[in-house]
């Protein structure tokens, strides 16, 4: 049955009027929720948020920048703000095979330096900004996924619906079934994080990426561990670069210690990478077999894991931010910036910008026009300062590795030498990650070691950790425009890619009745990082909001 028919049949919908509808109840949300209610407490604020409660959703390094949430909350650590541990020292390896080489403090770039910052559970923080955001006034509705956007007879977006619930695999209802909810808004944010399916279907609407370079994207995967105490050294950051990439392959190592004897670690891995080969999983469990990673870890235990999509294309992928009614906010737009690996406080600073040019459009009395004032309000901060500095990191990589080291060299460590703020050029790019891959047969398969489950583990133990939950009857919300595509194309040409590149074993291939490859959807162990969306050669695959509460429950990731 269509969402047509059911609205027909069940139809119709119950409506709940705001000044401001916010899809997401990540940094950037929240910041935006809470902006508003400071500037204008008669401001009505409702935020959506899909996952079980605010943070069950949100995976970061972990490194927090404060600048932009001590803007928004000047008294956040008396308030209670869970930034309990400053960094006390950086280390930044570049690793061999079989040993590291430390880089002096007096060489190591700008973007790796993280004095007067903070190592974070950001989880445990969107927590608490949501405590922030009820206390003045804000309604947060967890376990509500937005899947349709409203739009006005003119074209301007007017709100947005959430997902029926007690749908059956088939489509049809079951006893539990229940109609979405319409929340109309004078305007609606969206932050859904970095890939977000609605803000996927207003770029096309809108065209906002119209002549703006390729939207680029990495694969973050991190685990938290436990360590002996005797290994701890809270407020320590590092950093690795080198192996075990393969020459040509973006990416590198974190592994920042916490208060509590805990650390979180991870690896990064740009999805523009060539050889289909490349498994994103196996390379950081591979990662910590390292002579410099392994004796952190040893007699420890591993506590959680996750996986999430980020962006890093700089500003020449930055879509426009505002089409009529809404905005885009935070890694939704991308204001990642990769160069220093961090993402929260630029989405936190971009909340608050758009809430105050939405409170100044709803103190004129307007509503569903352009927001022209936060891009204005964007050029002129010292986020897009700092996001210029970095707008060519990730482009001089697509270059290749040895330009993309020298460059950022020149660019994060030699110019501020010299007193030059910002690079006096910009690096474009023109083709999407997608487009990077090459034939199977062409690239060298990668024998990676069997798990051993004490320091290195499978996919699936994996999902276990992240308490990913799905109801199982429900309509599949990863979907494919052409079923048979997968066999046709990515299995005869790139050795069932999917199989890999997804960090929780959603894919497989496995020969049906006749003996016939066919493509299995395990979509029950997603947690939500949206790489099949990104990387999938021919873009058959599309993710959509599962029923509201599914996904990952991380605890502090």
């Amino acid at each position: 049955m269509t969402p047509q028919h059911l609205l027909e049949q069940y139809g119709p919908r119950e409506a709940m009027e705001y000044d401001v509808v916010i899809v997401g109840a990540g940094p950037a949300g929240l910041a935006a929720a809470i902006r508003l209610k400071q500037l204008d407490p008669a401001i009505s604020v409702v935020v959506l948020e899909k996952g079980s409660e605010p943070g069950a959703h949100t995976l970061s390094g972990g490194v927090l920048d404060p600048r932009a949430l001590t803007e928004l909350l000047p008294d956040a650590k008396e308030r209670g703000a869970p930034l309990n541990q400053p960094v006390t020292g950086d280390d930044l390896l570049i690793l061999t095979a079989r040993g590291a080489r430390r880089i002096p403090d007096f060489l190591v770039a700008r973007n790796f330096q993280n004095h007067g910052c903070c190592i974070v559970r950001l989880g445990y923080v969107v927590k608490w900004l949501a405590e922030q955001a009820e206390a003045l006034g804000v309604e947060i509705y967890s376990g509500f996924a937005a899947v349709e956007i409203l739009y006005a007879e003119d074209g301007a977006v007017r709100g947005v619906a959430t997902g029926h619930v007690g749908l059956g695999r088939n489509g049809e209802p079951k006893h539990t079934f229940a109609l979405g909810v319409e929340l109309i808004g004078r305007y609606t944010v969206f932050a859904e994080g970095a890939r977000g399916h609605l803000g996927r279907q207003l770029g096309e609407r809108f065209q906002l990426a119209e002549g703006r370079d390729p939207q680029s994207y990495a694969l973050g995967i991190k685990e938290l561990w436990e360590v002996p105490a005797d290994k701890a050294k809270p407020g320590r950051v590092v950093h690795t670069a080198g192996w075990p990439m393969q020459e040509g392959v973006f990416g590198g190592g974190f592994f920042y210690h916490l208060d509590e004897n805990l650390v979180t670690l991870g690896f990064v891995i740009g999805l523009d990478y060539k050889n289909p080969w490349v498994h994103p999983f196996e390379e950081m469990q591979r990662w910590k077999t390292h002579p410099s990673i392994r004796p952190r870890l040893e007699g420890g235990r591993r506590l959680a894991y996750g996986a999430r999509a980020i962006n890093n294309g700089g500003p020449q992928a930055l879509p426009k931010l505002v089409f009529p009614g809404g905005a885009l906010i935070g890694c939704e737009a991308g204001f990642m910036n990769s160069a220093r690996i961090k993402g929260s406080h630029t989405a936190i600073k971009s909340g608050m910008l758009c809430a105050e040019a939405l409170a100044e459009a709803l103190a004129a009395g307007r509503s569903g026009d352009e927001l022209a004032a936060y891009p204005e309000r964007f050029r002129a901060s010292w986020m897009y300062q700092e996001l210029q500095q970095a707008r060519n990191f990730k482009p001089w990589f697509k270059k290749g590795p040895r330009v993309g080291k020298v460059m950022a060299g020149v660019e994060h460590w030699l110019l501020p030498k010299v007193r030059v703020s910002s690079p006096p050029w910009t690096v474009h790019t023109s083709k999407p990650d997608h487009l990077h891959l090459e034939p199977a047969s062409e690239c060298a398969p990668i024998d990676y070691p069997k798990p051993d489950g004490k320091l290195t583990f499978d996919r699936l133990g994996s999902v276990y950790v992240a308490n990913v939950a799905h109801e199982e009857d429900q309509p599949a919300h990863l979907r494919l425009k052409d079923p048979a595509t997968p066999i046709t194309v990515n299995f005869a040409r790139y050795a069932g890619l999917e199989e890999r590149y997804c960090p929780a074993g959603v894919y497989e291939f496995t020969p049906d009745d006749s003996g016939a490859d066919r493509l299995v959807i395990n979509a029950q162990n997603c947690v939500h990082c949206k790489t099949c969306d990104i990387k999938d050669p021919t873009q058959n695959i599309v993710w959509v909001a599962p029923e509201g509460g599914g996904g990952p429950n991380y605890s502090g990731m």
